[in-house]
């Protein structure tokens, strides 16, 4: 509603932030002025709430420090020494720089590096892909998170947004498997607590005890990486108690009698070995799990972090067919609701554009590629990064220091502060905020579409995302339409509008209604998705077994390119894969580095967005360590005390909290804390090799050891 009397307006929103809430929100606005950002009532998903990070998100387009004119490095990289200079300097230096780096080395020698930092389709992850497909230069493949869990679920169930997160209103059991719901799914967690106060007993499997693990009515605990063995020994005391839906499997799935087999030696004695859970309460929650319909599955992403962790993950989405879960609504599981959104990558990528044989680097890989240990044919002078930051929230952090230290590399960089990878820019240029553009934001958890409204003027010469890549591909000469299209020409042809699930929604209902509920398969009180099967799968089914299958990552994370995927055959089963870097599976290194150390997001922070606020740091708290009081004991540590957490591959410093929520031999430190503000960070001690699937990460498999700094 407006107030013309106080020149008040408001205006529909969607958190841009890579969540899968996605909130509705309502901007209010005076004068040109962001006053207050509040959650939308009316949307049936997010109810008018508003996480902790999201709470005063209009004082961040305000923020003391936010970049407001393009600048130009004047000092050593990393020394934050820069100068002012117009759009006019900025666009024709790097233009130029580019011309001369592709007419010497060719466009492979250029690179972009861009994540989910902003999730709408115009301004977001893919929204450069068209601009360096035309150039031709290096494909960045994108696997900071999920995406490793996106191949095991397509190879199992295909392209299905699964259980309607509302239906979880319905089940009776309900299972959250290494998601910490209250911190980073709020408004799925407000749903499962009303289930749970409706008679739904909720298990939370994590390795240790997050928030929402103690909300929980029955927290399960298993090692780090040890999670594909717990769900393999469910399916044993599935199939031996004679617990499976026989009528379901035999009409809807592939591999059952191969699954069988496979699962008849994965006992709960087998896996209480491998995951520490007694054997006893393995069968108790295979049983429950098995006899309690609706059930329910949440996969967290976090599930993946292991290198075992997408087998995992297909083991664990295998089990709602083992049991005909599916047949319930407020059954089955819940991975990405988004492979039911009608978007339109190939028109926001246009991987037509890409020439054949154009090479691919990873940006979990990023330090390892810069610094010349990733052998090359032709290696990457220029790089531009926009909506992540690789200094914090990408693994071997010393590297891409490293390689970020190279005067011979050109580095332009899209921010909204001088962020850790922002100070090693050449040419940084400022990049608006969520209310500066308008954009329809991405959900990856919930089946609504979200519109974001332009409501006011980005301070200073700050220019959104994608009006930056229209002007340098005008420079660059690109003339094809995409290029030239506004932000409203962009969601006209981003979004499949013709779709069967945009019965009733266009643009213009987007903007008058700021959000709406995909049309397909029913409202979370009959959604029953899979009832009769149809899995968008070849054959229609849920398929336990996959034969000749071959490794790959989903097309949106690599610029919806086809070319050198990674290809390697994957086992036609799920089973138990081992971490790489467990006392039990590597006791060399163990011996050096003996605690598993996981870092999961941040309550307050999201990534490494909001990490330079003071109120959110002091919400936060200072960088920290859990570890339990026996390891504590023997290092000498007290509650406190200033720790050095470190392994062969870097060292971060943080204060110790002795807590019991964590077990002997493991250590929790959170993701997201800027480097520049302490001295290392996480991610500096993470590995870079990927897991088993989809060139996942391996953030949870990893050995350090823990001493007084």
């Amino acid at each position: 509603m407006d107030d013309s009397s106080k020149n008040v307006k408001t205006f529909h929103g969607g958190c841009p932030h890579d969540c899968p809430d996605t909130c509705s929100m309502v901007y209010t606005v005076e004068d040109n002025k962001l006053i207050s950002v509040t959650g939308n009532k009316e949307h049936p998903m997010t109810r008018g709430g508003l996480c902790v990070k999201l709470k005063d998100y209009e004082k961040r387009h305000y923020h003391p420090d936010r970049l407001l004119y393009p600048l130009k490095r004047t000092g050593p990289k990393g020394s934050k020494q820069f100068k002012r200079i117009s759009w006019d300097e900025a666009l024709d230096e790097i233009t130029s720089k580019w011309k001369a780096i592709i007419a010497t080395d060719g466009p492979h020698a250029i690179m972009p590096n861009s994540y989910l930092g902003n999730q709408g389709l115009v301004h977001g992850l893919n929204g450069g892909d068209a601009f360096f497909n035309r150039m031709g230069a290096t494909v960045c493949e994108r696997t900071f998170c999920g995406e490793g869990s996106c191949t095991a679920w397509l190879l199992t169930v295909g392209p299905t947004a699964g259980v309607d997160p509302e239906s979880f209103i319905h089940s009776k059991y309900i299972v959250i498997w290494a998601c910490n719901s209250v911190s980073t799914n709020l408004h799925h967690w407000h749903t499962i607590r009303e289930a749970q106060k409706k008679g739904a007993k909720v298990v939370v499997i994590d390795s240790y005890a997050s928030r929402t693990a103690k909300e929980a009515d029955w927290h399960i605990a298993p090692k780090p990486g040890t999670d594909g063995a717990l769900a393999m020994a469910m399916m044993n005391v599935i199939i031996t108690e004679g617990l499976v839906d026989q009528d379901y499997v035999d009409n809807y799935t592939v591999g059952y009698a191969e699954l069988a087999e496979r699962a008849r030696t994965r006992t709960p004695e087998w896996a209480e070995e491998i995951t520490g859970i007694p054997a006893a309460d393995i069968r108790k929650f295979a049983r429950e799990y098995a006899t309690t319909p609706p059930a329910a599955i949440r996969l967290g992403v976090a599930l993946e972090r292991s290198y075992g962790g997408s087998q995992a993950i297909r083991a664990v989405t295998s089990l709602p067919a083992l049991i005909g879960a599916w047949r319930h609504v407020g059954g089955g599981a819940l991975q990405f609701p988004v492979w039911e959104h009608p978007y339109k990558f190939d028109v926001i990528c246009r991987p037509d554009l890409i020439p054949e044989g154009t090479p691919v680097v990873n940006n979990l890989q990023l330090g390892r590629v810069l610094t010349g240990e990733t052998k090359l044919e032709t290696p990457i002078k220029s790089m531009m990064v926009w909506n992540t930051n690789p200094i914090t929230q990408a693994p071997e952090t010393d590297k891409i220091i490293k390689g970020l230290e190279r005067e011979d590399l050109f580095l332009v960089v899209a921010e909204h502060f001088i962020s850790d990878t922002a100070a090693y820019a050449d040419i940084v240029l400022p990049a608006a905020m969520g209310a500066e553009m308008e954009d329809m934001v991405l959900s990856w958890g919930h089946l609504y579409l979200t519109y974001n409204a332009k409501c006011i003027d980005p301070p200073g010469e700050a220019l959104p995302n994608n009006e930056i890549f229209r002007q340098l591909a005008k420079r660059m000469g690109y003339e094809d339409d995409n290029f030239k299209w506004n932000d409203s020409e962009c969601l006209e042809h981003y979004v499949d509008w013709n779709s069967p699930t945009c019965e009733g929604i266009d643009l213009a209902y987007m903007r008058e209604h700021g959000f709406a509920r995909l049309k397909a398969f029913g409202d979370k009180d009959v959604r029953a998705r899979h009832a009769q099967g149809e899995f968008p799968t070849p054959t229609g089914k849920c398929h336990f077994l996959v034969e000749g299958a071959k490794n790959f990552v989903a097309g949106p994370f690599r610029q919806m390119y086809d070319g050198f995927q990674p290809g390697e055959a994957l086992d036609a089963l799920p089973d138990y894969v081992p971490s790489r870097e467990t006392p039990a599976t590597n006791p060399e290194l163990a011996a050096k580095y003996p605690l598993n150390i996981i870092s999961p997001k941040s309550h307050g922070f999201l990534n490494s967005c909001y990490a330079n606020v003071a109120e959110k740091i002091k919400g936060q708290g200072e960088q920290f360590v859990l570890i339990h009081e026996a390891d504590a004991k023997v290092r000498s540590i007290e509650e406190g005390s200033v720790v050095r957490v470190f392994n062969d591959r870097g060292a971060f410093e943080c204060v110790a909290r002795i807590s019991d929520d964590v077990n002997a031999g493991i250590v929790v430190a959170t993701l997201g804390y800027w480097r520049q503000l302490n001295n290392g960070t996480v991610n500096c001690i993470s590995s870079a090799e990927f897991g088993d699937m989809g060139h996942s990460t391996t953030f949870s498999d990893n050995l350090v050891e823990v001493s007084l700094a």
